[in-house]
């Protein structure tokens, strides 16, 4: 991928309900609601009676640079909202991993120029929440 990596990732040693309330705060903080919020781990069990760890897509929004990517590109929508993932670690026993879309995504797959001053403010924004999680800067 031209500008880094699919996600923006931390781990945290919270318990996993407490992690995701702290992921929510911090968003807040950073100007960021939350639109949609995905319980793969119950959906997967109630649909096709599988089992996974903890599993949680918050659908992350700031409602200015909606607006601003919108209007540089109408087929944004297909990315937004910014997905951030809050999952049971499989490496760390009694950790939880914190994961954000990758902003630079927007302006890798589409092509346009105009959304790098959206994608990089958002960035900004979602590695702040992520490192404010942590207390460790993510980069």
């Amino acid at each position: 991928m031209p500008n880094g990596s699919i996600g923006i990732t931390t781990v945290v040693d919270l318990p996993f309900d407490e992690a995701v309330t702290k992921t929510r705060e911090a968003l807040a903080d950073q100007g960021f609601g939350v639109l949609t919020e995905i319980d793969v781990k119950a959906t997967l069990k109630t649909k096709i009676d599988k089992d996974i760890e903890n599993y949680l897509i918050l659908g992350a929004c700031r409602p200015p640079l909606a607006y601003e990517a919108v209007l540089a590109d109408p087929q944004i929508g297909l990315l937004l909202p910014c997905n951030v993932v809050v999952r049971d670690s499989r490496d760390r026993e009694g950790a939880v991993v914190v994961e954000a879309m990758n902003p630079d995504l927007m302006v890798d797959v589409s092509g346009k120029a105009a959304l790098g001053p959206i994608a990089s403010d958002a960035g900004v924004r979602l590695r702040a929440a992520l490192s404010a999680l942590s207390g460790t800067t993510v980069s």
